[in-house]
């Protein structure tokens, strides 16, 4: 690279964007930063023509309370996972890829037009809809099944995994570990099975952060974590979502609770007769329990819950980690009726 960029100042983007002639010379766009992201800068572009663009920066060090590094190198995996989601996933569940550039660790994408919500925030309110986590169940489960399908060919487009080890074995599993060490074998364990276990394309970050809500339908976001390996890891990061909302919204934690077997339900029958379905259910339940610790233990904790809540859902958790249930319904309803007693 032979000049710094900083996307998030917007005279520098306005100029960077014109120079590369991503927009004409005369062009006079609106930008303004978007909030919330810890490992990247994200700024939106609305141009006179009507077109809207969300600009990625990846960040080196990300914006957590501790010492946390990615190569920013893993904003062209995103790319690379936008152009073959856009063949994977149904149509309109992920966004277009508009440019990438190497040099400064940089890419656009189309924004999602307005009014849409994220889905997070949805949830926070108590917004939990039955459409919502059944689609979030199908397009996972699709996901993974036309994955598999074209497996020769992304095994090997996707064989790196060192994103995935650096931004979530490592903060999510090895971290937490190295907090609680009466959890070694448990993770241990875990991390040894996932790193054998290459089945499918693997999105890494699919929780309702990364999902918007536009017309009803639920658009993917995020995907530089994206890599060929266990469908469970995916799984158990969503659930563990769904339930740590289940523990914060107090008065809904029943129905949380019952939209964690339908997020499972929903995809396992969009996932179909996969030679693999057949143990999933296990393994996922390991990986949402070492993903529930991990949002209340490891290097990126939940900020919706406070210290007695995190407290109490990692005492939820090492309670249930030496037997785990064994399917994920019966995980949910321990899980609550853990965090009611």
């Amino acid at each position: 690279m032979t000049e710094t960029l900083d996307i998030e100042r917007p005279d520098a983007l306005l100029a960077y964007l014109r120079r590369a002639g991503h927009i004409p010379a005369t062009e006079q766009p609106l930008i303004r930063n978007l909030a919330g992201g810890v490992s990247n800068r994200t700024v939106l572009v609305e141009r006179p023509s009507g077109e809207a663009w969300v600009v990625k920066q990846a960040l080196k060090k990300l914006r957590v309370a501790v010492e946390w590094y990615s190569s920013p190198e893993r904003i062209h995996r995103e790319a690379l996972g936008m152009r073959w989601l856009a063949q994977l996933a149904p149509p309109g569940a992920s966004t277009r890829l508009i440019f990438e550039d190497h040099a400064h660790h940089v890419l656009a994408m189309e924004a999602v037009p307005q009014p849409h919500e994220n889905w997070k925030t949805m949830l926070l309110d108590g917004r939990l809809e039955t459409d919502h986590v059944e689609q979030f169940g199908q397009l996972l489960g699709t996901i993974h099944r036309a994955a598999y399908q074209r497996r020769d060919q992304l095994a090997v487009a996707f064989n790196d995994r060192s994103f995935f080890e650096t931004l979530r074995i490592e903060p999510y599993y090895v971290y937490t570990w190295s907090q609680i060490p009466e959890t070694a074998h448990f993770y241990e364990a875990l991390i040894g099975e996932t790193r054998a276990c290459r089945l499918t394309l693997v999105h890494g970050d699919y929780s309702p952060k990364n999902i918007l809500v536009y017309q009803g339908r639920m658009i993917l976001l995020d995907h530089e974590v994206i890599h060929f390996g266990d469908p469970a890891f995916d799984l158990g990061f969503a659930l563990a979502h769904l339930l740590s909302k289940a523990h914060h919204v107090h008065d809904m934690r029943a129905v949380f609770a019952a939209a964690a077997g339908d997020f499972w339900r929903t995809y396992r029958a969009a996932l179909g007769d996969v030679p693999w379905a057949h143990d999933l259910e296990p393994r996922t339940v390991r990986h949402t329990l070492g993903c529930l610790l991990a949002r209340v233990a490891g290097r990126s904790t939940l900020e919706y819950l406070d210290d007695d809540a995190r407290a109490r859902q990692r005492a939820v958790i090492l309670a249930l980690m030496p037997q785990p249930p064994t399917s994920v319904e019966e995980l949910a309803k321990r899980f609550v009726a853990l965090l009611a007693g």
